[in-house]
């Protein structure tokens, strides 16, 4: 059965050169998750035997690829820069191999933030045996659903291994209710205007923490992404009476949080 998934999920090569552009494809690699739970990831890197500093990255609740197959724009944008400046980067997808196409619309999700954490450092133990990657150079950046698993990664004792984690838009109100504290350089991003994962209580969790917290003035879900049209959709737990919330690109607060992303891992 995981096979056949795992066949089901191979994604035609050009399509990936042609998103990254030839010196950047992605490769894909197959890792166990620490439950056992065989998974895929797609690995691009700068040219060359490294050692390169790496960066891990886990996708939102809308999973890793588009309708057609291709890897997100918005998980390939970030792909691309980070590969320009040097890094690794090891997109993990938690969902193919679990058969789960996407879970933004379920409130009673079959994976949950707590059990990604498994395949987050998992691509930690993946990325730390190979002779690319410099060990003590690796990073963590989330999206959405990925970034309320970033968050878990960044409380636990073994999140020292990691150099820096980045939390884009995560949902934090279920973390108010816990001795949340940071273990590493963590940082928070999070769009001032957003109605599906609120600031407020991300806010309140990295001044208690020991985190930064970063608020984007007027930007709301997907802030980040390279071209998202501001729309509404229908998702769980929006924070509006009619059940839907506000995705869309901010160009100012996207300019200014790549710069800041890349200064931070850029930082010792």
């Amino acid at each position: 059965m995981i096979g056949k998934l795992l066949r089901a999920l191979l994604i035609v090569p050009a399509l990936l050169a042609a998103a990254l552009g030839e010196a950047h494809a992605f490769d894909k690699v197959g890792f166990p998750s620490r439950n056992a739970q065989e998974l895929v990831g797609w690995l691009a890197r700068p040219p060359g035997t490294g050692p390169f500093p790496a960066v891990i990255g886990l996708h939102g609740c809308a999973g890793l690829y588009t309708r057609s197959g291709e890897i997100g724009a918005r998980e390939t944008d970030w792909s691309q820069r980070l590969v320009q400046a040097g890094y690794a980067v090891l997109l993990v997808d938690s969902f193919g191999a679990r058969g789960i196409k996407a879970l933004c619309n379920e409130r009673e999700r079959a994976l949950t933030p707590a059990d990604r954490t498994r395949d987050a450092f998992a691509a930690v133990d993946w990325l730390a045996r190979q002779s690319f990657a410099t060990t003590d150079r690796i990073s963590l950046i989330g999206w959405s659903n990925g970034g309320s698993t970033a968050l878990r990664v960044a409380t636990a004792p073994e999140a020292k291994r990691l150099r820096h984690v980045i939390a884009f838009y995560p949902g934090c109100r279920v973390l108010l209710k816990r001795d949340w504290r940071a273990q590493t350089d963590t940082a928070i991003f999070q769009g001032l205007a957003d109605d599906w994962t609120p600031a407020a209580p991300c806010e309140e969790i990295a001044q208690r923490g020991g985190a930064r917290f970063v608020g984007f003035a007027g930007a709301y879900h997907d802030f980040d992404h390279p071209d998202l049209p501001l729309r509404e959709r229908r998702a769980a737990f929006s924070q509006r009476p009619d059940g839907k919330v506000t995705i869309g690109t901010s160009a100012k607060a996207r300019i200014e949080a790549i710069s800041a992303v890349m200064a931070i891992l850029k930082a010792p």
